[in-house]
């Protein structure tokens, strides 16, 4: 699987830090590492900006470092990402970044290639597993290269296909001595401005690079027409438009623009075909070259070999199967005994607003709960229940209840906790608490007793975490005492200052 090349390749190359937050689609990376690879220390992290502080240290500290999160788990860790830039790297440091062009399982399809160019940083973009090994070990040898953190940027179906992977030797990198350099590694005001030019330049050198790089290769065939692609869209081209010269993309930052336009001025008519934003395309249009791309594909989900067909042949190469009746709708639903159900069939019969969060329990706003009104990011719920009591008044907050997640809450809802504490909330939160982390598949968490690798580990007390932030109405009950959990829900939604409400029973899966 693609997610097991990757961490294949992390193996090969040495990498000794490992540190991640599980998400779908790169969740099996880590936990392939820590079942496979006892020579890296991996772990989970509280949540992605953590874990990409861990692989900095670790990089710091000597060590080649991986950090491991999807899309959206990039948002979280932007802050030192756009820092660590400046800083350059001792031990490689390499980013594995899952976007997920759909969504499958995500609440946004973003397409992260544009964050390498706004942090000014290399990304590889492999199109099949056996990239995906290879990549992610080149990858450390380009981040220690050029100085440079580097991200690869896989998909979900790059993430989940599978595909034959030759393995390699693994390497033996010795650790570097860290070097005490502030004007490297401590960036103040006046340290960021002499490193910044630094960091145009290794970007011209890694420009060089792209150009000469066999990552970038031409596949010469007919030249009545170009396509410049990369990713799985690589192989969607070559199975539907085997006739055409290809430019494969394997950097997609920097672009190889030398290569770009040898390819422009050989081909009669030029394409780009890539999943989501027209990354490359609007590249290639201010380089000054005729196009066509997204006027012809969608910006929207995923591609597919009949979509790219019929865009580039008129649906002339392949057929989309037809089928005799329409399949029947399966939307998703909380399993059956899931101890979610009880909490949220309860705030549905007192016709609360609920303000939701990241987590499988964000099923209940579908059918037959309806029961959640609200889900953004995560973490989000706790502070979007304060403003809607700043916004609506406190009469409001006692119709009002925001649910989290016991890994989510604390992924990132302990800072608004704080910040409704301080603020002078009156908020009711109910921590939903399975013991798991259940969404991305049972995964462990600072809260569940045990670390990535089934080492025990302490159990952090989300109610002592609770009372310690200030809020003093804390309750811990078993959420199938249905009885005593709706006394407790009508009572705290009345009282004027924060709750906390954990409901708290194993995943009926774990279980």
């Amino acid at each position: 699987m693609g997610n097991e090349a990757v961490a294949r390749g992390a193996f090969e190359a040495d990498c000794r830090v490992a540190a991640g937050y599980p998400g779908t689609p790169s969740t099996e990376i880590l936990e392939t590492v820590a079942a496979t690879a006892p020579k890296i220390q991996a772990q989970w992290s509280p949540n992605e900006k953590v874990a990409l502080e861990v692989a900095m240290g670790g990089a710091l500290a000597g060590a080649r470092s991986m950090a491991v999160m999807k899309h959206v788990g990039l948002n979280v860790a932007a802050d030192p990402l756009f820092t660590f830039s400046y800083t350059g790297v001792n031990g490689g440091l390499v980013i594995i970044n899952a976007d997920d062009p759909g969504p499958w399982s995500s609440q946004n399809e973003q397409d992260n290639r544009h964050y390498a160019r706004a942090a000014k940083v290399p990304m590889l973009e492999p199109s099949d597993p056996e990239e995906a090994r290879a990549m992610t070990r080149m990858a450390f040898d380009l981040s220690e290269q050029y100085d440079r953190p580097v991200i690869v940027r896989i998909t979900t179906r790059i993430a989940h296909s599978r595909g034959v992977v030759c393995p390699h030797p693994p390497q033996e990198i010795p650790l570097k001595p860290f070097v005490r350099d502030p004007q490297k590694y401590v960036m103040i005001p006046t340290h960021a401005r002499l490193r910044h030019p630094r960091v145009e330049s290794q970007l011209d050198a890694l420009r060089r690079f792209s150009n000469t790089s066999d990552l970038n290769r031409i596949e010469w065939a007919n030249r009545t027409r170009g396509i410049i692609c990369d990713g799985v869209a690589y192989h969607y081209v070559r199975e539907v438009c085997p006739e055409d010269s290809i430019l494969k993309i394997g950097m997609v930052w920097p672009l190889p623009e030398t290569l770009i336009r040898e390819f422009a001025e050989a081909v009669e008519e030029l394409w780009v075909v890539e999943e989501l934003d027209p990354f490359i395309e609007n590249h290639v249009k201010a380089m000054g070259l005729t196009v066509t791309g997204k006027d012809r594909l969608p910006m929207i989900g995923e591609l597919t070999p009949d979509i790219v067909d019929q865009a580039l042949n008129n649906g002339q190469q392949t057929q989309v199967p037809t089928y005799p009746h329409p399949l029947p709708a399966r939307p998703p639903q909380l399993c059956k005994h899931c101890p979610h159900c009880y909490v949220f069939e309860i705030l549905r019969d007192l016709d609360l607003t609920v303000v939701g969060d990241i987590g499988c329990y964000t099923l209940a706003a579908l059918e037959p709960l309806h029961a959640m009104h609200t889900q953004t990011c995560m973490g989000a719920s706790i502070g979007m229940l304060l403003g809607v009591e700043k916004a609506r008044g406190k009469e409001q907050a006692k119709r009002s209840v925001a649910v989290i997640g016991d890994s989510t809450f604390i992924h990132s809802g302990v800072t608004p906790l704080i910040d409704m504490v301080y603020n002078q909330g009156t908020g009711t939160v109910i921590v939903l608490d399975n013991r798991t982390t259940a969404m991305t598949g049972h995964q462990e968490n600072p809260s569940s007793g045990k670390t990535l690798k089934g080492e025990p580990a302490p159990e952090l007390d989300l109610e002592q975490l609770a009372r310690a932030i200030g809020v003093t109405r804390t309750v811990t009950l078993d959420p199938k005492d249905t009885t005593a959990l709706r006394q407790v829900i009508e009572r705290e939604i009345t009282v004027p200052e924060p709750s906390v409400i954990i409901a708290r029973r194993k995943c009926i899966l774990k279980k």
